[in-house]
């Protein structure tokens, strides 16, 4: 209990102290995001990274850390996904090599004797798919920052509950780490995550919570982990969906996420991101509480019902306003009668 608490507290303060340090060096390289017409430098991504490494790396080598279950491999290739984020941050690399590389890490530590083959492999899709959707949400102050927090304490919590202390401390470091990175991230942000910290992020959490209900039944597992990170993917459906359907690229960035929507409906950035982190909190209790048996698996499709509700809900909303008509009265330089 207290290594834990000592950790959490040093993960925060080392990532706030962090973030701040690198983001002049991150303007100076140019490692930015243009957001509302502002550069964001990507250095938050960077320190949650690291401090996550370096706390839970030193909790084990001075012996005071819980069993490993496994953490030290799954952060050694988070740690590579990292880097393909880092890259991509920097030279913008294709989606389908980020996703190819973000998969070879996860078939790497999936844990295949509990899971079978097959279950194992569909683990690594998820886990790919939760990388990216993670990654979506960076584009909103506080949001990624904020479905990353409420994800890695609701895995925390499901894998202390199977006794799984490695996962549950790493869990907590990490989202202690991003608590840390929210201190800059807030509106208006200072500091972004990038394709670095919310890939590496969601890649960790998404395969702890494979750890943590690897072994369990299948369509249980799958309601489970997707009430733990009911945000990032009601985000995805919503997102792919309306792009389908409107006959545009899948993978062509535009307006259209959650956040988006809200703003459209008159929510300033800060309420959307604390209404979208209070959605993803309730999410995440469910899907706590159905793991550790407190309550039945059947709330679990609640979870997954009032995600649709929102879904569809927004999918209602214009992404982009009428486009407005120009006089032909102004459609010439004006012309000004002197005397």
């Amino acid at each position: 209990m207290l290594y834990g608490i000592t950790a959490a507290a040093t993960a925060l303060l080392l990532a706030a102290l962090l973030s701040a340090a690198l983001r002049a060096p991150a303007l100076r390289l140019r490692l930015v995001e243009r957001r509302r017409q502002r550069d964001v430098p990507l250095s938050g991504g960077v320190a949650v990274v690291l401090v996550t490494g370096l706390v839970v790396g030193a909790g084990e080598w001075l012996g005071l850390a819980p069993p490993a279950d496994g953490t030290p491999g799954v952060l050694a290739a988070a740690g590579a996904v990292a880097l393909l984020g880092l890259v991509d941050d920097v030279w913008r690399l294709r989606r389908r090599v980020l996703a190819a590389g973000t998969g070879v890490a996860a078939a790497c530590v999936v844990p295949y004797g509990e899971t079978g083959v097959g279950t194992g492999l569909l683990a690594v899709v998820w886990v790919v798919a939760v990388a990216f959707g993670l990654r979506g949400l960076d584009h909103a102050d506080g949001l990624a920052g904020t479905a990353g927090v409420v994800a890695a304490f609701g895995v925390a919590a499901c894998a202390a509950v199977v006794g799984m202390d490695g996962v549950a401390g790493a869990m907590s470091v990490l989202a202690a780490a991003l608590t840390g990175f929210l201190l800059h991230n807030w509106h208006p942000a200072r500091v972004g995550l990038g394709s670095c910290g919310s890939l590496s992020a969601g890649f960790v959490i998404a395969v702890g919570a494979v750890y943590a209900r690897a072994g369990s039944g299948v369509v249980e597992s799958a309601g489970v982990l997707f009430a733990l990170t009911a945000l990032v993917g009601a985000d995805a459906v919503l997102v792919l969906g309306a792009r389908r359907l409107g006959g545009r690229g899948v993978l062509r960035s535009g307006p259209d996420h959650l956040a988006h929507r809200l703003r459209r409906l008159g929510l300033t950035a800060p309420g959307a991101s604390l209404l979208l982190g209070t959605g993803a909190l309730s999410g995440a209790l469910v899907g706590v509480l159905a793991h550790a048996g407190r309550i039945g698996s059947g709330a679990l499709w609640w979870v997954a019902g009032g995600a649709l509700v929102v879904v569809f809900a927004l999918s209602r909303v214009p992404v982009r306003g009428p486009r407005r008509s120009v006089s032909p009265q102004v459609s010439s330089p004006l012309r000004v009668r002197n005397g």
